[in-house]
């Protein structure tokens, strides 16, 4: 797996392009992981151009004589400050800034690319009696078991397909298969759908998370918790966070 970590770029340093066109780094990214630094940061038409291969997995670029089509199936991680001062809900910072600020910096992300990122997370600053705790938290090899497993799983899961390997590039058939919820799971959905105003795009990506964490479980039918951690991870979909 190849990681490709960036701060700024071009659209065509992006997707790719020029007169004999090359592949971009979402190509170059392919089976591996596209890490994106601060991420407001980049111009929005730079970050417009990666809805489309997020959504189809490759990137065609034509030109007056011919077509070319890029794979790009790539894992998109991203980072960001919430606010242009680089201090969020922090009495003590020596740079502070409005809600209002904060919005129109996030603004330069648009609605339809944070709907194909499955999860949102907002980090808090760790404390420094945490920082200098003795204790050891769960050992790396022991999430890898539990993540390789949760993989294992879906590859016998997706066995049959050609194009499909793990939950994320399920499609709405298979999530309707294999996402199959109980009355209580639905009305959770429900609810958490109405009040947060989420897509079909995001019900999808809620509905793939849900069915991963029961995977890390090894829990067979996906329930009405899963679907609550999953509805957790999509915190930029929540009105009045930024307080």
């Amino acid at each position: 797996m190849f990681t490709h970590t960036f701060i700024t770029f071009t659209d065509v340093a992006l997707v790719g392009g020029g007169a004999f066109p090359q592949p971009g780094e979402i190509s170059l990214s392919h089976n591996g992981v596209l890490f994106l630094d601060e991420l407001p940061e980049f111009k929005r038409s730079v970050l417009e151009v990666l809805r489309q291969p997020l959504e189809d997995r490759e990137v065609t670029i034509s030109r007056a004589k011919f077509t070319v089509t890029y794979p790009s199936s790539f894992m998109l991680v991203a980072s960001m400050n919430p606010s242009p001062g680089g201090y969020f809900n922090d009495p003590n910072a020596p740079v502070t800034s409005s809600p209002a600020e904060m919005q129109r910096y996030l603004s330069k992300i648009s609605g339809p690319l944070l709907d194909r990122i499955d999860i949102h997370i907002e980090v808090t600053p760790v404390p420094f009696e945490k920082l200098s705790d003795d204790r050891k938290g769960e050992l790396s090899i022991h999430i890898r078991k539990r993540v390789t497993v949760a993989r294992e799983i879906q590859a016998l899961r997706f066995k049959a397909s050609e194009s499909v390997h793990y939950n994320a590039q399920m499609n709405t058939k298979q999530i309707r298969k294999y996402c199959i919820l109980d009355a209580n799971s639905k009305q959770l959905l429900k609810t958490a759908m109405e009040r947060l105003n989420l897509s079909a795009r995001a019900y999808d990506r809620i509905l793939k998370v849900a069915r991963t964490i029961a995977d890390l479980e090894g829990v067979q039918q996906v329930n009405g918790v899963h679907i609550s951690e999953a509805i957790q991870y999509r915190s930029l979909d929540r009105e009045g966070w930024l307080g």
